[in-house]
């Protein structure tokens, strides 16, 4: 439940940011008339990720047993991808998110309503869609038949809207840089454990294989059904007999996607920056 609270926490406050700069540039620059466009474009943005979860939830289940395991493992690989991807663009952009929201308005402004809508709806929807589909194979992967996971998600998307709600009236500051920091990092080691249900997914679906061979077998030491395990699994989508597949890619995800998100921002081609500036101080470089 945890892991899933977190997902909620952070894509939700991610989407309420977005919000609340949208908003609040309006407002700073008495433009409330175009209030109403940009509340429009957020609702349909919510709407159609609603749709899109609810069709992943319920278009799925007239079809066979391995088209199920095939399109989960097949969908809970893209969205691992997806928020790898958002964790580091994030990461890249945290600073600059608030400058390049506020220029897209701009633009829109002078162009009319309907790019009002537009920019609203592109900018809450991306996350969106995001949200719902890491949700569904997260829930997918902790708890298919309980609805702790989905409560968890809810209750982080419930704290999130809370939290925009405070940035904007003023009465709650924290460090965004480093709120950011530490729950990308632990999303890192939940996709981890979705990635890893994905590839056994797609092994019972008889896309790959392996499904026999098991890197270890603890069950009798973390019984899936033990609150112990129960939690295991929530948070870390834990899986006591994982297969050698398994562990290989939730291994490898874990090590270099970690590894990377926590590398300082200087560090690789950047730092080798300062290095033609010491050249110009003595002899000129070769043509």
């Amino acid at each position: 439940m945890f892991g899933n609270y977190l997902i909620g926490l952070r894509e939700g406050l991610e989407a309420s940011l977005v919000v609340c700069i949208l908003v609040a540039y309006l407002v700073k620059t008495e433009n409330r008339a175009a209030l109403r466009p940009v509340w429009l474009g957020i609702g349909i943005a919510c709407a159609i990720s609603l749709a899109f979860g609810a069709l992943l939830t319920f278009g799925t289940q007239e079809l066979t047993f391995e088209a199920q395991e095939l399109l989960g493992g097949s969908l809970s690989i893209i969205s691992v991808g997806l928020v790898t991807w958002m964790v580091f663009w994030m990461k890249r952009t945290a600073r600059h998110l608030k400058g390049e929201l506020e220029g897209k308005l701009d633009a829109a402004l002078a162009m009319g309503t309907g790019a009002l809508v537009a920019t609203a709806f592109l900018a809450v929807g991306r996350e969106g869609l995001e949200t719902a589909l890491f949700v569904w194979a997260s829930v997918r992967a902790s708890g298919e038949g309980s609805s702790a996971p989905l409560i968890g998600v809810l209750l982080g998307i419930a704290t999130a809207i809370l939290l925009g709600w405070l940035f904007y009236r003023g009465a709650l500051k924290i460090n965004l840089a480093k709120f950011f920091r530490w729950t990308g990092g632990m999303l890192v080691i939940v996709a981890a454990g979705v990635l890893a249900y994905g590839v056994h997914d797609l092994q019972e679906a008889g896309f790959l294989g392996g499904l026999r061979d098991k890197a270890f077998d603890i069950s009798s030491a973390i019984p899936p059904d033990s609150w112990y395990g129960v939690l295991l699994k929530g948070v870390f989508n834990f899986q006591p007999d994982p297969t050698v597949y398994q562990l290989v890619v939730w291994g490898l995800y874990l090590v270099v996607v970690l590894g990377l998100f926590l590398a300082p921002a200087g560090s690789g081609r950047g730092s080798a920056a300062p290095a033609p500036a010491k050249q110009s101080a003595g002899t000129p470089p070769r043509g």
